[in-house]
């Protein structure tokens, strides 16, 4: 699919909040409450911190990569440009996040140089499966949002978005982690899936193509929604808002535990490893609705 110019992506007139407006909702705490209600509460409502890990700022960093690549002459976008990009965008991710100058503290084996490299070799993984100078990204890293049942803002951003010349979408996903698990292709597939439904309610048209590009292993995942599918997954996303609510008045997050507990930083703080969570937050029925955001990191594999 070769896609119409890149223009400046601007958020949705959605994310100003309108009035109705009770609540926000992005894919990544949607699967969150999913995966574990007392995750969700730890991240959503408890707001604890979490450390960066290596994987996460890897991914971090390639993101950011291939989203200045599209700044370049689409002949100019090989793979030497885009290793040469690899050192000055993390220099700028670390003048804006300085926490993440910290990651190589501690145990961590890997060292800067090292780190480095490790994305670079992963960008290699992405010439493998796509050639970007036959493409032209209508929007890289956009915010887009859409009001569902009158009252949720459900909101997300898109590594990247083609349009065909005939109109047809083709939402992209960079993932750093290796290809497809069970576990972490169904958080995958449910953000796409997420996406498609702000697409289609604000814009009317159904993505042709929802694609996870998987760098690690140079492997591509297309799936084909429908109208009729992302009518069902709307009310997902609505009946898990409800359940979310319900659980904030009741102040009731159960832990569930799977193998996703491995990279989950609240281990001490979970009543299935012996722990205890803090009291909840007195102001967490009244908080900001569109508290929500994109910030949190996620297991690996499962980089939104």
């Amino acid at each position: 699919m070769t896609a119409e110019s890149v223009t400046t992506p601007q958020p949705s007139p959605a994310a100003q909040a309108p009035p109705t407006v009770r609540a926000s909702l992005s894919p990544s705490r949607a699967a969150d409450f999913k995966t574990c209600p007392l995750l969700y509460r730890f991240r959503s409502i408890d707001r604890l911190p979490e450390r960066t890990t290596i994987e996460q700022a890897r991914g971090t960093l390639v993101h950011a990569v291939l989203e200045r690549l599209f700044d370049l002459p689409a002949t100019g976008r090989t793979p030497e440009a885009a290793g040469d990009l690899v050192a000055p965008q993390w220099d700028r991710l670390v003048t804006e996040q300085p926490e993440l100058a910290g990651i190589f503290d501690g145990a961590e084996p890997a060292g800067p140089v090292e780190f480095l490299r490790s994305a670079a070799g992963l960008l290699q993984g992405y010439f493998a499966v796509e050639d970007p100078t036959r493409l032209e990204p209508a929007e890289r890293e956009s915010l887009i949002s859409a009001v569902v049942d009158e009252e949720l803002l459900i909101r997300g951003y898109l590594d990247r978005l083609d349009v065909a010349p005939d109109g047809a979408l083709r939402v992209v996903d960079y993932k750093t982690g290796g290809a497809p698990r069970e576990a972490f292709e169904a958080r995958a597939l449910f953000q796409l899936k997420f996406y498609a439904l702000v697409l289609w309610r604000t814009r009317g048209v159904v993505p042709r193509v929802l694609r996870l590009l998987y760098l690690r292993d140079a492997e591509v995942l297309d799936y084909t929604p429908d109208a009729d599918e992302l009518v069902r997954f709307e009310r997902t996303v609505v009946a898990l808002w409800r359940a979310i609510e319900q659980a904030t008045a009741r102040q009731d997050f159960r832990p569930r535990p799977s193998r996703l507990c491995d990279w989950c930083s609240h281990q001490a703080l979970c009543p299935s490893f012996g722990g205890t969570p803090p009291p909840f937050p007195v102001a967490a029925a009244s908080a900001d609705p569109l508290r929500d955001s994109r910030s949190t990191p996620v297991a690996p594999g499962a980089d939104e």
